[in-house]
This record gives structure tokens, sequence and C-alpha cells, in this order.
């Protein structure tokens, strides 16, 4: 007959097992939501030219990576003419989708691209200044200057909000769906910022570029207001100086949830009334 202490160590067992078997169960949930893609279609608001909404996706319709749920992406109709394996071989920029605006492609100037500068992102909430990194993403800087000075980003909605998991705003769609772009995409740049791994922290005060994988990048990017764990796999950009204030308090209002893969259309609109350039 079992003594009392065995009777005991058997429940305790028990009871460890049961807590053991929660945790797995929690962890396994975790891994399957960190392999939803961020910025499907307004989870696409990043990339613009084939890219994130993730995604900010994100333009190109995010890929599934081991990052966390409501990963930027932009959307897939942007970079359809440009598949993401061809495009990741090249380097530059390459015409691909239709344009949400039309202001042609970008000539690059190696001597103009390494030149620093710092952008202003005006906003009906706000403004939101960040100091490009030129020498480590040059492709990417010069695209944004680009697209500024032809007015690209003016009047256009922020159309994805990330609260959960990981914690984002997304932007630079005109069409505010998720799914527009510039009518080029470009290679990725400077994804070891954060080191490698399948997962690595997006700093907050990161700016960075939704993608719907390798060399997809357009015009949606995203802006990330606390530390959030993603691949790395999208091209950090930029470092935000002022504004942080601003994207929590859009965030403090919380979104609509219509995203799928993550977050959805701030409650509170957020809108691009202009984007400003000083060197």
């Amino acid at each position: 007959m079992a003594s009392t202490k065995d009777r005991q160590r058997a429940l305790e067992r028990a009871r460890y097992e049961r807590v053991q078997a929660k945790i797995a169960k929690q962890q396994a949930a975790a891994r399957r939501r960190r392999r939803v893609v961020i910025f499907t279609t307004v989870v696409a608001v990043v990339v613009g030219g084939g890219a994130l909404a993730a995604a900010l996706a994100f333009s190109n319709s995010p890929k599934a990576t081991p990052a966390a749920s409501g990963t930027p992406t932009a959307s897939a109709s942007a970079a359809a003419s440009a598949s993401p394996s061809s495009t990741a071989e090249k380097t530059g920029y390459t015409k691909s989708g239709t344009a949400s605006k039309n202001v042609g492609v970008p000539t690059y100037n190696a001597a103009d691209a390494a030149k620093p500068y710092t952008a202003t992102i005006h906003t009906n909430r706000g403004d939101v200044v960040f100091t490009a990194l030129t020498t480590k993403a040059p492709y990417t800087t010069f695209s944004f200057e680009f697209l500024a000075g032809k007015k690209y980003f003016d009047n256009t909605p922020c159309p994805r909000l990330v609260s959960s998991g990981i914690f984002v705003l997304q932007c630079g769609d005109p069409t505010g769906s998720g799914s527009g772009g510039p009518g080029y995409a470009f290679q990725d740049e400077n994804l070891g910022y954060f080191g490698t791994g399948s997962t690595v922290t997006y700093k907050a005060g990161t700016v960075a570029m939704a993608n719907s994988g390798p060399g997809t990048n357009g015009s949606q990017f995203f802006l990330v207001y606390k530390d959030s764990p993603l691949a790395p796999s999208y091209t950090p950009f930029g470092t935000i100086t002022k504004g942080l204030d601003v994207l929590t308090a859009i965030a403090a209002k919380g979104d609509d949830g219509s995203n799928s893969a993550g977050g959805g259309k701030p409650k509170e609109p957020v809108t691009i009334t202009s984007v400003t350039i000083a060197q």
C-alpha cells in the first residue's frame, strides 16, 4: 500500500505535469501566432511598391514568416509583376505593379543617396520626425526621399495599427487598402541591424519597410512605437527622434480589429498630410 508521502509525491508530480502541459500548449499557440504574417491586405500596410502592408505588407502580400502576429507586410497586388525571387537578385529599382500615384521611378545616385537627412512626417495627430539611415540603407532612404519630394505620401491614410504582440503603425499606401505601391520595387537592406535569428527585437523608434517577401520593398513602411519581436526581414531605415508620444497616443485609442493577421484600422483615423525632408 502506498504511503502518504508516496501519494503526495504522485499528486505533486501530476500537478507539475499538468502545469508543464499547459505551458507547452501556450508556447505552441504563441509560435503559431508568430508565424502569422504582418503589416495580409490591411496587414500589409507597409511596403508599397510590392510590399507590406506589416506590416506593416506591410505592394505584395506578406509571406508567412516566424514573426509575431500582425507582422508588417504589404499586400500582393503592387508588386505583382515582379516575383520576390527575381527582384531579390537585382540591385536598384525595378518596375513592378501599378502605381497608386504616377511618380515615375527614381534614378539612383550614390553621392546623393549618401547625404544624411531628417524626415518629418506631418499627420493630423501630430508630427513624427526621424533620422534616415542613409549609409546603412541607401536605396531605401533614397526612395523615401524621392517619394516625399513627389508628394506621394501627401494626404494618405495609415490603414493599419497593431497593438498586441507587435506595436506598429503602418503607412505609405495612398489607396489606404494595404495593397498600394509606387509602381516599382527594390532590394532589402540593413537586415542585420538588430541581429540575426528567427526573431529579433525591432526597437521602439524604428522606421522600417513592410514587404511581402525578399526584394519587394515599395512605399509602405511601419513605425515601431514599442519594442516588437519580428523576423529580421524588414529593412530598418530610420530612427525616430521626435513623435513617439504621438504614436503611443494613437495606439491608446485602439484599432478596429479588421485585420485577420493582427490589428486593424486605427479607431482614431490617422492621415499623413505631408512629408518634409531636411538635409
